[in-house]
């Protein structure tokens, strides 16, 4: 009885997650922005997992990298699991580089968005209930598009930052993010503040969880508390996570040692958005 038992759990728990991901080419018929560069890896794609037992909550998820690369694993596919978990369709985003072209980022955040709204019916998807999530140099491009979306087509209804880079102010900033991104901007120039979000907040940003470690020497905390700030002085709910150590960068990975914390804590907060 015993073994039928186990057997019958390892059937249901490969079910769970048996559905292979769908990989979708974001600009079929070619990219409105351009970044100037070739190959694989300015290709960009949305992976989507499905959960079998979706609640009609979905995420999109920007990896981190500075703006120069993208670790997909640990702030991408290694989360795909645990997010079907809880019954919500996660898609994995692989972005263009900037390469010095600031709209390019963003123009593939806005193209994921309406990709996954178009198939909401498929994928038995709630319209009003799709989030962005990012991490580091993802989390810039997460709040930006939660700041700086084009249409409601294109508006994330919530996001989830974690360590996220926020500012372009030069010491306060990632300095690799921000030349990836705007180059040699001058301080205080419209470029620089444009990309700013901690300025962009208003009324129509979506509610947000922000989850960092305190010694984070990457990314200054000051990114997160400050954009935390903005959204309390524009009535918008948020959630700031501060955990005493972890450093930068831990995404889904075992060692940080916050990790069970963290995921239960947005678990939790995802669950009573709606």
């Amino acid at each position: 009885m015993k073994k039928s038992a186990i057997i019958l759990l390892l059937i249901l728990t490969t079910n769970l997650f048996a559905q292979k991901p769908i990989e979708i080419l974001l600009w079929a018929d070619g990219a409105p922005t351009d970044n100037e560069l070739k190959g694989e890896e300015n290709t960009p794609t949305l992976t989507v997992y499905l959960p079998s037992n979706g609640n009609g909550k979905a995420i999109v998820m920007c990896p981190g990298g500075g703006y120069s690369h993208l670790a997909m694993n640990h702030e991408g596919h290694d989360m795909a699991q645990w997010f079907n978990a809880q019954g919500i369709v996660y898609a994995v985003l692989k972005y263009r580089m900037p390469n010095g072209h600031c709209d390019v980022p963003l123009s593939d955040a806005e193209q994921a968005m309406r990709i996954v709204r178009e198939h909401a019916k498929e994928w038995k998807i709630d319209s009003d209930k799709i989030g962005i999530m990012g991490a580091s140099a993802g989390g810039h491009l997460a709040s930006t598009l939660a700041t700086h979306y084009s249409s409601e087509l294109t508006k994330p209804n919530f996001q989830i930052l974690l360590y996220p880079v926020i500012t372009m102010i030069e010491g306060i900033t990632h300095s690799g993010s921000r030349n990836n991104l705007i180059g040699n901007a001058t301080a205080g120039s419209e470029k620089e503040v444009m990309f700013c979000n901690e300025k962009q907040v208003n009324s129509q940003t979506p509610a947000a969880f922000i989850a960092l470690s305190s010694d984070d020497k990457v990314v200054p905390p000051a990114n997160s508390i400050n954009y935390y700030t903005a959204l309390l002085q524009n009535n918008i709910p948020a959630s700031l996570h501060i955990y005493p150590i972890g450093g930068h960068g831990w995404g889904f990975n075992d060692s940080f040692p916050y990790k069970r914390q963290w995921t239960e804590e947005l678990e939790k907060w995802i669950r009573e958005l709606y």
